[in-house]
């Protein structure tokens, strides 16, 4: 069981989105497609929490969203699964909130496929162990309610209740 997501007083619009969570394992810097996934250590699921109306706010603004995405609680990850549990190129991700599937994908589905994502990202930042990259989520992003339980998993590897 995962610690609770708190609904703060100063948004009125939080929205989930599952996603896979690629923990680094060594340092990553300037890596080729083909020997990014020697610097993975392992995965997890994650719930990237966005606050709408924060994010409408900054945008109107001009402004980076770093509030809309980072308040406190607003990014629970899974457990810890080591690198050979995980086929980043064939895992399904899902979502419910309150026991209904909200958000179910494949990271087969994804627009650009792991190595891509951090072959990509260690041109310009340099990934350290202990990092996590969040990989993007499938179709289904919604509201949540103060109250809602919320289940991320991998089904059949990782399952987490927030």
């Amino acid at each position: 069981k995962g610690g609770n997501i708190i609904h703060h007083k100063i948004t009125h619009d939080m929205h989930y989105e599952v996603e896979l969570g690629v923990i680094i394992g060594k340092k990553a810097s300037k890596i080729s497609v083909d020997k990014v996934l020697d610097h993975v250590s392992g995965y997890t699921i994650a719930i990237d929490v966005t606050c709408r109306d924060l994010q409408e706010q900054c945008k109107l603004a001009r402004s980076p969203w770093t509030l809309a995405k980072c308040l406190d609680t607003h990014c629970p990850v899974g457990s810890f699964i080591p690198f050979e549990q995980i086929d980043p190129f064939n895992t399904e991700i899902m979502l419910k909130v309150n026991n209904q599937i909200k958000q179910y994908g494949n990271t087969s589905d994804m627009i650009f496929d792991v190595p891509t994502l951090l072959e990509y990202i260690t041109r310009y930042i340099t990934l350290l162990p202990g990092d996590i990259v969040l990989t993007g989520t499938p179709e289904g992003v919604g509201p949540l309610k103060p109250g809602d339980v919320v289940t991320a998993s991998i089904p059949g590897v990782f399952r987490g209740f927030f």
